[in-house]
């Protein structure tokens, strides 16, 4: 059995001296750094760093390396989480009708190339109960109007919180979440099939088709209140040629769709994504 490890997320400003100081609170404590990885954005004058060390042979016990570390994190005025490899996420995933995406969310956690688990699907329709079923998921099935939108929320918050859920992930969930669910619970990644900033909203194969673009895409992103400008995790892209017709974008479409929105779930649950100015740098 691999050795559990601990990852810091940090951003504070830039400055000399940082990695020395976080280094050396890890060594200090008896801690072996694996893997450490930093950026400066010079245009924030931020540094960003992840770093992941062993927690075999590490002197604090865990309960005590949060309020250890905070004396560090302190003066460099930095913002940081700490995260636990044995800690398993929980996922919820959210549907309507298409299930490319979260078939292969299902196939991808069933090989376990997913560090999370699955334990429900909520929808706003009742068309992909079966592939429920055929996982042993639970899945609810929750019927959203302009007149009980807010009612509905509140029921799917009380189930994500029943189910203890960490992440939710929107797998072509054809629905906009209020600001005010967003707010509650902010862990929320989205798969947009287009390559933002580009044909933003609905019909976005349609309207590239129109364009006659020669690649076409799909951008993983965090859901913020504002409609698909939330930060970026992943984009992948795929060329098109004259020949195509909007089926053959929308068929080329679903697959990247589907290896993008993989890929920003791994990416997550690997605690390798660090939030900053409506940015991410993506510590692959």
């Amino acid at each position: 059995m691999n050795c559990p490890t601990a990852t810091l997320l940090i951003s504070c400003p830039d400055g000399q001296g940082i990695v020395a100081k976080i280094a050396n609170f890890i060594y200090a404590n008896g801690g072996n750094i694996i893997h450490a990885d930093q950026h400066t954005d010079f245009a924030t004058g931020l540094f960003l760093m992840r770093v992941e060390w062993q927690l075999q042979g590490f002197n604090l016990p865990r309960s005590a390396i949060a309020v250890a570390f905070g004396a560090i994190a302190k003066p460099l005025q930095a913002e940081w989480t700490l995260h636990f490899s044995d800690k398993v996420p929980r996922i919820a995933i959210w549907v309507t009708k298409q299930d490319h995406c979260l078939l292969d969310l299902l196939w991808r956690d069933r090989a376990r190339e997913l560090p999370g688990e699955i334990p429900l699907i909520i929808s706003n329709h009742s068309k992909l109960e079966p592939i429920a079923k055929q996982f042993n998921i639970d899945y609810h099935h929750i019927n959203i109007t302009k007149e009980n939108k807010k009612e509905q929320e509140e029921k799917q918050l009380e189930i994500l919180d029943r189910y203890q859920i960490d992440l939710v992930v929107l797998a072509k969930y054809m629905q906009i979440l209020s600001p005010e669910f967003v707010a509650k619970f902010p862990s929320i990644i989205n798969i947009h099939h287009s390559f933002l900033p580009a044909f933003p909203g609905a019909n976005p194969y349609e309207r590239a088709y129109e364009r006659g673009v020669k690649v076409i895409g799909a951008t993983a992103h965090y859901v913020t209140a504002d409609l698909d400008e939330g930060p970026i995790i992943e984009q992948e892209v795929v060329r098109v040629t004259h020949r195509d017709r909007v089926a053959d974008l929308i068929r080329k479409g679903k697959d990247v769709e589907r290896l993008v929105l993989s890929r920003a779930v791994r990416l997550h649950l690997q605690n390798r994504v660090l939030v900053y100015s409506n940015r991410t740098v993506v510590f692959a």
